[in-house]
């Protein structure tokens, strides 16, 4: 009897999404429930763990990696994380440079295994205020595109597609505070991610 894969996404809020941390099998109400849906829908067996945490940058995800991530054998593991990274910079006056940023994010998929994907970090800024911290957040994104071409990871452009959608309607109606997607962002991700997930499948 084969076992289903299992499908593991960690990072920030985007992906904890208000989840239960007491229930393992409470996915929250974000991009991961909708991905969880979708595959449902298919009737595709998986199992999906849900261990994102709201504020988290790289380093928290390496402090819990072992026991979060590591511990749960991920078929598909998927690392979304980034934004807190260019936030705290200018809500708490703690920056992280592009550089340490990616040193942390290399130690995390050191250990290899399995089929990974890398969510690009986006921001949507709807304050006049925060257009510049776009220039932060570049460098951040630029080292997941650079790991991802470099390990063989899937890569969602999650911020070009966030952008273009913001563009054609309003940034607010995707993410009414630049980060924490609305169900219409939370849906944009999910596509993306299905798209990633779809290709490497295909190639596999």
């Amino acid at each position: 009897m084969t076992h289903p894969a299992t499908l593991v996404f960690v990072g920030d809020s985007i992906t904890d999404a208000g989840r239960d941390r007491a229930d393992p099998a409470s996915l929250g109400d974000g991009y991961v429930q909708l991905v969880a849906d979708e595959l449902a829908r298919r009737g595709t067996s998986v199992r999906i763990v849900n261990a994102g945490i709201a504020g988290n940058r790289a380093v928290d995800l390496e402090r819990r990696w072992g026991t979060d991530v590591a511990a749960e054998g991920a078929d598909v593991l998927t690392v979304f994380v980034g934004v807190n990274d260019m936030w705290r910079r200018y809500d708490q006056d703690d920056p992280t440079s592009a550089e340490a940023f990616e040193a942390t994010y290399r130690r995390l998929l050191a250990d290899g295994g399995g089929r990974v994907i890398l969510v690009e970090p986006f921001f949507l800024p709807v304050r006049d205020d925060q257009a510049g911290w776009l220039d932060d957040l570049d460098g951040k994104r630029a080292a997941v595109r650079r790991i991802a071409e470099e390990t063989g990871a899937a890569l969602v452009s999650l911020h070009e597609i966030l952008t273009a959608a913001g563009a054609a309607s309003s940034p607010a109606s995707i993410a009414p505070d630049g980060v924490h997607p609305t169900p219409e962002g939370s849906r944009l991700i999910a596509e993306a991610w299905l798209e990633a997930y779809d290709t490497g499948a295909a190639s596999a």
